[in-house]
């Protein structure tokens, strides 16, 4: 039986069914666990939770007495008790510059990677999703994106057309945490839509390596096992331990449309939920500017340009928010200003989505490349402004990505 009990008045032999509060400062990497750690219960006193679901019939009740500390395991126990214990991390949420956060993000995005590929791979060999293992991995992903939203997204639209598969999932979950909060949704949501986002394309697994990993385009046939995936998740995960409703949801719907085209229910409108809308849209987003087996990646600001077309296909209320979050000129976009330069965007302004941290470094006057410089498009004293973007294949630029990702000077 669930119990809502003060966290002062959780103790030893408890089993924790979950924590309120931001999930951010929860000091677990997962909850439902029996707390028999003199260390847990610590740690989870000190952690500001206000409140704990524990769950009576699987453990301690609340007028039952403290369990009494389990004794010291036997030293190779003890080695095997350390593997298998969640880790705990004390997240750094704090706010960072694009040029903080970068290194920091680079090294959540290798991590990101090597645990996708290893939880992919297992996937394709039939071991079960546990969704609780991910969630080290989404919380790594979200504390990233809350110390600044751009680093991490921008560097894991960074694919190459082998590793495509697995760094899709890593930059969607941290496209659906970033797109959750911007549309306000809690912290036990947001988490939801971050595990969501990584597990979406899991179904990708069971497909042949042939058509999934085919260079050229797709035959009819070939398109039509690929349409199967998405059903073809879903019933993965529900093999899987702990996986949320919601996770389920966003692998069987994110390839449906709003006006009822998409696949594999037709659903239209309100029936698709509110995640699997967000998940459409950030898959969508991170496909088409990615490199693919079969085709180059489009800039971010036209991605977003040729996506605002596509009539019935996205939630607009959803892809106005997203908007919102990479920026009318996301990181790395090729603009032009009013003085003839041509500069990338370092980073995005909140408060002036028109107005980001720019690098110029080209001048379309003498046609020649000229000193780099930072400049805040947003600043009082800012004589420049961006009048449209431009197309880096028609200037003929192969670098751009070094451009924005190179510290200020």
């Amino acid at each position: 039986m669930l119990k809502k009990i003060p966290t002062a008045d959780v103790k030893l032999g408890m089993y924790l069914q979950g924590m309120e509060g931001s999930w951010l400062s929860h000091p677990f990497w997962k909850t439902k666990f029996v707390l028999a750690d003199p260390e847990d219960l610590k740690a989870l006193r000190a952690s500001g939770v206000p409140f704990c679901w524990i769950d009576a019939s699987k453990g301690l009740d609340v007028d039952a007495p403290a369990a009494a500390p389990a004794p010291p395991p036997a030293p190779v126990e003890a080695a095997a008790a350390v593997i298998a214990a969640p880790p705990k991390l004390a997240l750094d949420t704090a706010p960072a510059s694009m040029g903080d956060e970068l290194e920091r993000a680079a090294q959540v995005v290798q991590r990101s990677k090597r645990a996708v590929m290893s939880l992919f791979g297992e996937a394709r060999l039939g071991k079960a999703v546990d969704a609780e293992a991910c969630l080290p991995l989404v919380e790594e992903v979200a504390s990233s994106v809350a110390r600044n939203p751009s680093a991490l997204i921008s560097l894991a639209r960074l694919k190459t057309k082998d590793d495509y598969t697995y760094m899709h999932s890593v930059a969607v979950c941290a496209l659906m945490v970033s797109l959750a909060r911007q549309m306000g949704l809690d912290e036990a949501r947001t988490r939801e839509a971050g595990l969501a986002g990584l597990l979406h394309d899991i179904g990708k697994m069971a497909m042949p390596l042939n058509v999934l990993n085919k260079p050229g385009a797709l035959t009819d046939a070939e398109f039509a096992i690929m349409r199967d995936h998405p059903a073809r998740g879903f019933e993965m995960l529900k093999e899987g331990a702990s996986v949320p409703e919601a996770a389920l949801d966003v692998a069987l719907r994110h390839h449906e449309k709003m006006d009822g085209t998409g696949y594999p229910g037709k659903l239209a409108g309100e029936q698709i939920s509110l995640l699997s809308r967000m998940g459409a849209v950030c898959d969508v987003y991170d496909a088409i500017t990615s490199n693919r087996p079969y085709k180059n990646a489009w800039d971010p600001a036209s991605s977003l340009a040729r996506m605002a077309q596509w009539s019935g296909h996205f939630d607009p209320r959803v892809f106005q928010a997203f908007v919102k979050c990479v920026g009318i000129y996301p990181v790395g976009t090729l603009v032009k200003l009013q003085s003839g330069r041509l500069a990338v965007v370092l980073e995005q302004n909140v408060t002036a989505l028109t107005a980001p941290r720019v690098r110029v470094f080209y001048s379309t006057k003498s046609q020649m490349p000229i000193p780099t410089q930072v400049l805040d498009l947003s600043s009082p004293g800012a004589t420049d402004r961006i009048i449209g973007r431009e197309d880096p294949a028609t200037w003929g630029f192969q670098k751009l990505d070094e451009l924005w990702q190179a510290p200020p000077a």
